[in-house]
């Protein structure tokens, strides 16, 4: 008896979905907890797993189509078997990726043998953690992690997709290629697209000498690492931990707009803007200003990951109530973080970088960031706005009074 494969239930911030990518085939037979489809929304990719073993007996929906929540995409039968092309043996392997090694006695998802198919990996090579030694999807991009970064060929194609170029295209062609936007990408658009038509912003910039939280970092770092497991200090957690402190005293950089009503939270729910192969991606530490150190750097170490591998869920993107963006990591000197609505406010990191100062009539080297706070003017005025950068900047340079709340 057939069963009914469903998307999953959207949270009701998620309208609809699209079928990304069926990594089954109608007939074809899958394990329990076997990944059988991908389904990408505004926000995450979600993933439909086999409710136990049997086949997959049809698709309603394809590669492409809209889903709602919960809209039948296909129909499952348990129990029963069909084809598997997931055992290949080790010639027909060998034959398609010359340096895929032997490999009779694994077992192979589609995904996972496209994969090693496409990056010409040896099989022999990667941990299988799958049922009954079966090599999964995740197990090769776990794999490919791990290779070396100078090797550009070894990427997942359906993480970084290759440029499609004709072999035969003449010499100084003026090549072009259409490519749909994602769905992820197209919301990232629309959103900043309606903040900056929206709202009435405006960015005030300062620097903060690096040196106090820089020192702090080396004197700790080692007995920091070896009293949290193997946690490293960053400077992220600090800067978390100076903004929450900062939204309490003063509660509208904290607050949303919501119509012609303000909404002031009382509690400090911060954004940390990660950089996916997809997009940029917002998940929030949920209460930051409980939060330990240790635990906040973990959490955004987690969250990284997550974003990574598509892993992030849609609850864990949900809500907020400020954004810090980090654009140093990638080089910036300085910019005008765009607003993350319905949050009034973000805080905007940039680059380390050494440079001759002025300290008590003398030139000194120190090293030296500029922050930028922008603002929706509706919510905060510019007074507000400069004081809760200036508390930042002065829990910064003296770490002491982010414990003391002074």
């Amino acid at each position: 008896m057939s069963t009914e494969i469903k998307a999953p239930t959207f949270p009701e911030s998620v309208a609809d979905g699209t079928i990304a990518t069926w990594h089954k085939k109608a007939g074809e037979q899958v394990s329990r907890d076997e990944l059988i489809v991908d389904i990408e929304t505004d926000k995450v990719v979600l993933e439909v797993v086999a409710p136990e073993d049997g086949v997959i007996e049809s698709i309603v929906k394809q590669e492409g189509d809209i889903v709602l929540s919960n809209e039948v995409i296909g129909k499952f039968v348990a129990g029963a078997t069909g084809t598997t092309a997931a055992a290949p043996s080790a010639e027909s392997v060998s034959s398609e990726a010359g340096n895929t090694g032997s490999a009779s006695d694994i077992i192979m998802s589609p995904a996972a043998k496209k994969l090693v198919l496409e990056n010409n990996l040896n099989v022999s090579d990667i941990s299988a953690s799958g049922k009954d030694g079966r090599l999964t999807k995740e197990d090769v991009v776990n794999h490919i992690a791990t290779l070396p970064s100078a090797s550009p060929a070894v990427t997942p194609a359906k993480l970084t997709p290759a440029p499609i170029m004709a072999t035969d295209t003449p010499q100084g062609a003026r090549v072009e290629k259409r490519v749909p936007m994602t769905r992820l990408r197209a919301s990232i658009a629309r959103r900043l697209l309606d903040a900056s038509q929206n709202t009435a912003m405006l960015t005030t910039f300062n620097e903060v000498n690096m040196k106090p939280l820089m020192d702090l970092r080396k004197q700790y770092k080692e007995l920091f690492q070896k009293k949290h497991d193997g946690t490293k200090l960053g400077f992220m957690s600090l800067f978390v931990k100076a903004s929450a402190e900062a939204l309490k005293r003063f509660p509208a950089v904290n607050a949303s707009i919501d119509g012609a009503e303000m909404v002031y939270h009382g509690y400090q729910d911060i954004g940390v803007a990660v950089s996916s192969e997809k997009g940029l991606v917002v998940p929030v530490l949920r209460d930051a200003d409980g939060m330990s150190l240790a635990k906040i750097e973990n959490s955004i170490r987690e969250f990284g990951g997550k974003a990574r591998d598509g892993k992030l869920t849609i609850d864990e993107m949900t809500g907020g109530t400020f954004t810090i963006s980090n654009g140093g990591v990638f080089g910036s000197l300085m910019s005008t973080p765009i607003l993350n609505p319905p949050q009034t406010a973000i805080l905007g990191m940039h680059k380390i970088q050494e440079r001759p100062m002025a300290v008590n009539g003398e030139v000194v080297i120190l090293p030296m960031m500029y922050l930028a706070v922008s603002y929706d003017h509706r919510m905060i005025d510019g007074k507000e706005a400069v004081q809760f950068l200036v508390a930042i900047k002065e829990m910064i340079e003296d770490p002491a009074r982010i414990l003391l709340e002074i």
